[in-house]
């Protein structure tokens, strides 16, 4: 047998073993997409059959019927992102690693001090929390409440006792992540204030207006769209980019 037969031979080998390997490890994932061991096997079988063809055509000028290119399993990673650990199994590192801060403010118009007052206290007995049941007796404290009652977002008081005016959103590059602990309760401006090393990135305003012609908001579907409120009079949302 000559050499060239020798590695053709040993070539083949390397397919049916990868193909085996990409049998085994797709049987293993049952179907969990992107899994790391079938997209390592993927790129074996991809090269090993790629490396046979090449072989085989220098050799005797024949083609498999396998149309692949080789793949460099490092490139592919990082444009693909393939994996948890990459597809050598190590950990990818980012180079650039990044913080980023949401900081968002909207205010509100209380229509009806009692009638939010009457839903926190609802809110309260329905879901007592720490055990405190103890009647509602701020606008403030209502807020609170009603917040941790729903989802802890803004969106929980997107309700009709209270009408949105407008907000501000901002989005800044930190330098350090937020540690809530650092701060004293009564402090509402530490915890949003944008440090001398950190850079502000957008800012998007939210603007609420209220439109006299309901007939027309109902028909139209004006400020359903919005994002504030399906109440025709929350109005609708537009974003000032700076």
């Amino acid at each position: 047998m000559t050499d060239r037969h020798a590695e053709l031979d040993a070539a083949l080998e390397r397919v049916i073993t990868a193909a085996r390997d990409h049998l085994a490890a797709v049987k293993a994932a049952d179907g969990r997409a992107d899994d790391d061991e079938v997209w390592r096997a993927y790129v074996e079988l991809n090269n090993a059959s790629n490396g046979y063809d090449e072989l085989l055509l220098d050799a005797f000028g024949e083609v498999t019927p396998w149309d692949v290119e080789a793949i460099d399993p490092d490139e592919a990673d990082r444009q693909f992102g393939v994996g948890i650990g990459g597809v050598d199994g190590t950990e990818a590192e980012d180079p650039h690693p990044q913080i980023i801060s949401v900081r968002q403010r909207r205010d509100y118009r209380v229509p009806s001090v009692a009638a939010l007052l009457r839903l926190a206290d609802a809110a309260r007995r329905t879901n007592p929390g720490d055990g405190d049941t103890s009647p509602v007796e701020t606008v403030g404290e209502a807020v609170l409440e009603l917040m941790q009652a729903g989802d802890g977002s803004l969106g929980a008081l997107d309700i009709p006792e209270l009408e949105s005016l407008d907000g501000v959103v901002v989005v800044a590059e930190v330098a350090t992540p937020l540690d809530p602990e650092a701060y004293e309760d009564n402090d509402g401006t530490g915890p949003f204030t944008v440090g001398e090393e950190d850079r502000v990135v957008d800012r998007l305003d939210e603007h609420a207006f209220v439109d006299l012609d309901d007939d027309e908001d109902e028909e139209e579907g004006v400020g359903i769209d919005a994002g504030l409120s399906e109440a025709p009079e929350q109005g609708t949302k537009a974003a000032d980019r700076l």
